[in-house]
């Protein structure tokens, strides 16, 4: 029997083991799942909603134990965990209080007596999530999904199955009917059997470019609808009227919450020629300032990366981006002791063509372009692979705005990080995959949208 094993990325040391359930297995618990959708899909929206607000009671009352949980599996620092699960919090009751308003059947003008349009729940869903929020980006997709009269289950990333365990817990010590959401802890390899199982109707994913390009081939041949949110490289153009402080302050986090590990994190900082270097210095002192370190330590601003093996491959990233001519300002040399370590790293004069540039970089790494003007600025953000999300800093938010119009992502702000509200659509373009989460838009990609006649 294999197993899936945690090792807490802070020291290294062996966390959990967990017994992996077989693809016979896999299957029964699909089909449980698929015979509780027969009777979920006829309850109330109240009903629902009443499991959905105990659910986020559940997340307030635990929120100790699962930000703990998070930080040991993946190195978040505790501060960031409880937002985590204060926002899953948050997220339950969004679409608890919302999601009918979301479905509700909208009456059309035609020659019939009556016409509408209804919104009607699927089945069974399949949720491949990653590891970096691995509270979060669950009940990112549960909530509407389940909201809508769906069952979902879910197949998270090794490391955090812990997280998975006790997200199937929080559903059950809610209410939940057994069968509504279940945890799938099965191995990689028997995702495609998961998927090809008739009783899956839809698939979300949340992780890499060749995850999203092998799951979608997968439910396109087997004609299953799905939704992916893939990486990002997000551009964050600093325009030359930019208040400095605020510019390095905003870039600083952008860059090292979630000990950058965030597909929406700020990579790529655009910045007008005016104040590049004024930039540059500042930016550089704050990156330094920012304490590195015990990820559990409140006065930690960010702590190791998830896996040594992921810090390998974007010191890798860092070392052929200086090789192709950028300039080390900071960081960019792996610490000595244990634990999945990545100091704060900024790489300057990244230009098209670079590691840096091209890719997405996951980790605590700043790359700073030099643009000569706003057009230039604009050019070389949309120039990129990934269209998921971008920012734009400046004093003046008219111009901000003009900006952020013609930047190619799936969400823009402007003097603000990007981050997911559940009262916008959340979601990329380009390779960064297609669909949205979240509002009225994601709660739809996943019923029956029914045109009804009635002559």
């Amino acid at each position: 029997m294999s197993k899936a094993m945690t090792i807490n990325p802070a020291n290294g040391e062996k966390v959990a083991e967990y017994n992996r359930i077989t693809s016979s297995e896999a299957t029964e618990k699909i089909a449980l799942a698929k015979e509780a959708f027969a009777s979920w899909k006829g309850k109330t929206y109240a009903e629902r909603a009443q499991l959905m607000h105990a659910l986020g009671d559940h997340f307030d009352t635990n929120k100790e134990e699962y930000a703990r949980l998070a930080t040991t599996e993946m190195g978040k620092t505790l501060v960031q965990a409880r937002k985590e699960i204060e926002k899953c919090a948050w997220v339950c009751r969004f679409y608890a209080d919302n999601s009918e308003g979301y479905l509700s059947k909208e009456l059309v003008e035609t020659d019939a007596s009556r016409s509408y349009v209804t919104f009607q729940p699927m089945g069974v869903i399949l949720a491949v999530m990653p590891w970096n929020f691995p509270f979060y980006q669950v009940i990112r997709f549960a909530a509407p999904a389940l909201m809508a009269g769906n069952t979902g289950v879910l197949k998270h990333a090794s490391n955090v199955q812990g997280s998975a365990f006790a997200l199937e817990e929080a559903f059950r010590k809610s209410g939940f009917p057994e069968g509504i959401f279940t945890n799938l802890n099965i191995n990689a390899e028997d995702v495609k059997t998961v998927i090809e199982d008739k009783n899956i109707v839809a698939v979300t994913l949340t992780g890499s470019d060749p995850a999203g390009r092998s799951v979608a081939t997968i439910a396109g041949a087997n004609l299953k609808k799905t939704v992916l949110e893939l990486g990002g490289s997000d551009a964050y153009i600093v325009l030359d009227d930019a208040d400095l402080e605020e510019a390095t302050d905003l870039a600083t986090f952008g860059r090292l919450q979630n000990n950058g590990q965030t597909c929406i994190a700020a990579k790529r900082f655009v910045v007008l020629e005016a104040i590049y270097n004024s930039f540059l210095e500042l930016f550089v002192k704050k990156m330094r300032q920012a304490k590195m370190g015990d990820p559990m330590d409140e006065s930690t601003y960010y702590g190791p990366m998830a896996r040594v093996d992921l810090r390998e491959e974007i010191h890798a990233q860092v070392i052929k981006t200086i090789d192709q001519g950028a300039e080390l300002l900071l960081g960019g040399e792996i610490p000595q002791g244990t634990g999945a370590y990545y100091p704060a790293t900024v790489l300057a004069d990244v230009k098209p063509g670079m590691e840096a540039f091209d890719n997405e970089l996951f980790g605590p790494v700043a790359s700073v372009i030099r643009a000569k003007d706003e057009d230039e600025a604009i050019a070389l953000a949309n120039n990129s692979q990934f269209g998921l999300g971008a920012g734009v800093i400046t004093s003046d938010r008219e111009r901000g705005e003009n900006v952020a119009l013609q930047l190619e992502a799936g969400c823009c702000f402007v003097n603000k990080l990007v981050t997911s509200d559940p009262r916008l659509p959340f979601g990329g373009i380009k390779n960064s995959g297609y669909g949205r989460e979240l509002s009225g838009y994601g709660i739809r990609e996943f019923v029956n949208i029914k045109s009804v006649w009635i002559d």
